[in-house]
């Protein structure tokens, strides 16, 4: 049984997946091209999910399943590897903890104006004239109630935040205070004075955050980004944060990435932007193993059920 991995995977990780199947014969290369002789005859191919297309997916007659080592799947070639029936698992759920940190750090940020306070420092300018927001009381809107966004709602509430979330239907979660299907969508805006962004890049959330739906957001408002650039109009964006029609903006995703160096989201002291990071961790790769060792022993053999398997025809 050949595993080709197009991730880096140590010796280490090598070994307990032989010790769960002893028969495994383990490939791992540091990218798809150098891989790319091997992959005809992989069974298993573990990936970031960024390197196939469907003509790779094509020359693997003996694929059977794929493992994400990362909970994006947007750029996976779902048709073919339906066509061939291929299983897809993911590494959905192991982001929870660093971007739900992040996404309150970014809300801190800007409630407790760090921002302005760390270049009144660079200034030694000792201004105590700065408003100071308190989290307490004030509401906050989760587009996307997975684990991700759940678990950011969770810990805003330990702040006294009151939680609205947007998910694909309504049902009752323990983190939110509001729950509703899409077509709450602009009540959430409209009554949230931070709005987080957190669902899977599809057809049907491409777009999702337009002009109409940022123009329904408080002045005092702060968008919050770390989904994917295309779930929201960056250029309807720009124009309501040079326009001060909302608070701020806090980004780590972009529809073109690397952020260009001259784009204007680089100067603007109402945004604080990161390079695609929310979701880094020292603990990224062992949870990422965790759970495809988990569904390794069951493909081996061992009674249970898979982790995170995709429906392909969704695409999440």
């Amino acid at each position: 049984m050949v595993l080709v991995t197009t991730c880096p995977v140590s010796s280490r990780h090598v070994a307990k997946m032989k010790e769960i199947a002893s028969e495994l014969d383990v490939r791992v290369f540091p990218s798809i091209a150098e891989a790319l002789p091997e992959l005809p005859e992989a069974e298993i191919l573990i990936t970031y999910g960024e390197d196939l297309t469907a003509e790779i997916v094509a020359g693997c007659p003996q694929l059977k399943w794929i493992h994400v080592l990362s909970a994006g799947l947007e750029l996976m070639p779902f048709g073919q590897i339906e066509q061939q029936n291929i299983l897809v698992t993911n590494a959905r759920g192991i982001h929870v903890g660093p971007m739900s940190e992040y996404t309150l750090g970014l809300i801190l940020m800007f409630s407790r104006r760090f921002v302005e306070m760390f270049h009144k420092q660079r200034a030694h300018d000792w201004d105590r004239t700065i408003r100071i927001d308190e989290l307490d009381g004030q509401t906050l809107g989760v587009i996307g109630a997975g684990a991700i966004g759940s678990k950011i709602a969770e810990r805003a509430k330990l702040f006294g935040m009151t939680t609205l979330g947007v998910a694909t239907a309504k049902r009752s979660l323990p983190e939110f205070d509001e729950l509703f299907d899409r077509s709450g969508l602009d009540e959430v805006l409209t009554r949230s004075d931070y709005v987080v962004v957190i669902v899977p890049m599809t057809a049907e959330t491409n777009g999702l955050l337009g002009a109409r739906e940022i123009g329904l957001m408080k002045e005092s408002a702060v968008l919050i980004n770390i989904a994917r650039g295309n779930v929201v109009d960056e250029a309807a964006l720009l124009t309501a944060l040079q326009e001060k029609k909302i608070r701020g903006a806090g980004l780590d995703v972009f529809q073109q990435e690397p952020l260009p160096e001259d784009h204007p989201f680089w100067e603007l002291d109402n945004v604080v932007l990161t390079p695609h990071i929310s979701s880094r961790s020292p603990k990224y790769m062992e949870r990422a193993q965790a759970i495809f060792l988990h569904n390794l022993a069951i493909y081996a053999g061992a009674p249970g059920m898979m982790q995170n398997v995709i429906d392909v025809k969704k695409g999440y």
